[in-house]
């Protein structure tokens, strides 16, 4: 499978404006610039994309993980909060951190963790994120 995501951008860094679009049409032309990146203006920037596209891989992997061990996760919601860091030779992402919510009729909390982990590490977006990857699970109701 393959599939793509695109960007546009006009400008200098600061005075710059950019548009995000994916093949999908989830984003089409969706605005990003230094203000939505740096400055928490309106706007979307790249980590909180790679956040989302974690988050959803993530969740997706536990499910297939859970259904494997014979469980259905009544609901999960899932944060992947992404570390944007200056480093001596500018910025990198140093980490992520999931934080996993879900309600799981029948699984306990040491098999919940051991399957959250699973799915952490087997992840293709965890695969390729080559940072710092932490993870707060519990289970609710």
């Amino acid at each position: 499978m393959k599939t793509h995501g695109s960007a546009v951008w006009n400008g200098g860094i600061k005075d710059g404006k950019g548009a995000i679009s994916t093949k999908s049409g989830a984003l089409s032309a969706y605005p990003y610039g230094f203000s939505s990146r740096f400055e928490g203006k309106a706007g979307t920037n790249p980590e909180e994309l790679i956040g989302a596209a974690h988050a959803g891989c993530f969740t997706m992997a536990l499910s297939l993980i859970l259904g494997e061990a014979k469980f259905t996760a009544e609901q999960m919601d899932t944060t992947a909060e992404v570390t944007l860091d200056k480093v001596d030779d500018g910025f990198a992402i140093t980490a992520v951190h999931l934080t996993l919510k879900a309600k799981i009729p029948g699984c306990d909390q040491a098999q919940f963790e051991e399957l959250a982990g699973k799915a952490k590490a087997g992840c293709p977006v965890s695969k390729l994120l080559n940072t710092k990857i932490t993870l707060d699970a519990s289970l609710v109701g």
